[in-house]
């Protein structure tokens, strides 16, 4: 299992972020006139971030890109972290805190929400900005649990939302209850790995493969939920 990770382990994950954004472009149609099509939009973004993050590991896995290796080497860009911290700790959550506002019908939460969005925008980039050089070498848990936060918010809102109305009844046909579900285990899951980033090392392969291990299975939970959401629920016009 540990050999097998240690060579498959980037196409796994691939191959579950393609397999949620075939069945999300196979099943556009059937969405298109409600807000969920937007939610594929982040399916396909998602996809092209952790497609592109790992710039990485191709340098080091083609000849043609040994330049580029030569390039990036003892650059601010070779590690890939300061891409995930951008554009995955802070553009995902972003994204979806965007598409909650924009799904939840109570005014009231969705200016909460916004309001949150706005606060953790500032935070991320202050801390940034005041660790500059760390940017670009390793990860901020500090970002990454107000990230969680602001993810739990956008499920709570939506759970609370349905459980006042008669949307309750019909929860199952509801796209964004799957949503819901599967970002706030997921964030719940992958969000304490923060605290143990100083771990993350060469040096201790049975932590990497840990972490790998449980990455795995967090993106197999969630990108499962959402092509299950995107095939069974019926489209809110």
């Amino acid at each position: 299992m540990e050999e097998f990770l240690r060579n498959n382990y980037s196409i796994l994950i691939t191959s579950i972020e393609i397999f949620a954004v075939f069945v999300g472009l196979i099943f556009y149609k059937k969405h298109k006139y409600s807000d969920a099509k937007y939610f594929i939009f982040i399916l396909v973004y998602l996809f092209i971030i952790e497609f592109l993050g790992a710039y990485t590991i191709y340098v080091e896995k083609f000849e043609f890109l040994h330049n580029v290796k030569v390039a990036l080497k003892d650059t601010l860009f070779e590690k890939n972290r300061w891409w995930f911290t951008l554009f995955w700790n802070i553009g995902g959550v972003l994204i979806f805190a965007l598409y909650y506002q924009k799904v939840l019908k109570n005014k009231f939460y969705a200016n909460l929400l916004k309001a949150s969005t706005v606060i953790f925008l500032v935070f991320s980039f202050y801390i940034i900005l005041s660790n500059w050089k760390d940017f670009f070498v390793k990860s901020f848990s500090s970002i990454d649990i107000a990230g969680a936060l602001i993810i739990i918010q956008c499920a709570f809102y939506y759970f609370l939302e349905i459980l006042s109305n008669e949307r309750v009844l019909k929860f199952y046909k509801d796209l964004n209850f799957y949503i819901s579900i599967a970002i706030l285990i997921f964030w719940l899951i992958i969000s304490p790995l923060a605290f143990y980033e100083v771990y993350y090392s060469t040096a201790d392969w049975n932590y990497i493969i840990l972490k790998w291990q449980v990455y795995l299975f967090a993106n197999l939970f969630l990108y499962g939920m959402f092509a299950i959401g995107l095939i069974i629920s019926n489209p809110e016009k």
